[in-house]
C-alpha cells in the first residue's frame, strides 16, 4: 500500500517557522544553521545580519526544492528519541564531590545531577549573547 502525500502550496513553506543554530565562528561572526534543512546555512557579522542572512537561504532552499519536486521536510520532523539515560566519566575526586553535594542537599546523586544540569542548560537557553552555541525556534 503505498501512501501520498499531498503536496502544499510554495506559500505554505514559506510561512513555516524553522529553529535556527547560531554559533560564533571562529573566524569572527556568526555561523547560522537551519538543521531540519539540508545544507541551509549563513553567515552574519552580527547576530541581526546572521538572522537576515538565514531568511533569505532558507527562502530560497524551499523555492529550489519545491521547484525541483523534493520533499520538503517539516519544523522538527526530525526529532529524535532519547531514552534519558547516559554514562559519564567523572574523575573520582569530582565523583566525591558531586556525591556530598548531593546528600548535604539532602537527595540523590542522580536527582543532583539533574537539577545542576537543567540549571545550566536553562541559564544557556536564556538567550545570554555570551553563549556559543544557541538553538533559536
Amino acid at each position: 500500500m503505498v501512501t501520498t502525500v499531498k503536496r502544499q502550496p510554495l506559500e505554505y513553506y514559506l510561512s513555516l517557522k524553522y529553529p535556527v543554530t547560531i554559533e560564533e565562528a571562529p573566524e569572527g561572526g556568526y555561523f547560522i544553521q537551519i538543521e531540519d534543512l539540508p545544507g541551509c546555512f549563513a553567515q552574519g557579522e552580527s547576530i541581526t545580519e546572521a538572522h537576515k542572512m538565514i531568511e533569505i537561504a532558507r527562502r530560497m532552499w524551499l523555492e529550489v526544492a519545491y521547484e525541483d519536486g523534493q520533499d520538503i521536510p517539516l519544523p522538527g520532523e526530525k526529532q529524535e528519541e532519547y531514552s534519558g539515560k547516559f554514562n559519564v566519566r567523572v574523575p573520582k575526586s569530582l565523583h566525591r564531590k558531586l556525591n556530598r553535594m548531593a546528600e548535604k542537599e539532602g537527595v540523590s546523586l542522580n536527582q543532583f545531577l539533574v537539577f545542576t544540569l537543567s540549571r545550566a542548560v536553562g541559564r544557556d537557553e536564556g538567550g545570554k549573547t555570551r553563549l556559543k552555541k544557541t538553538k533559536i525556534r
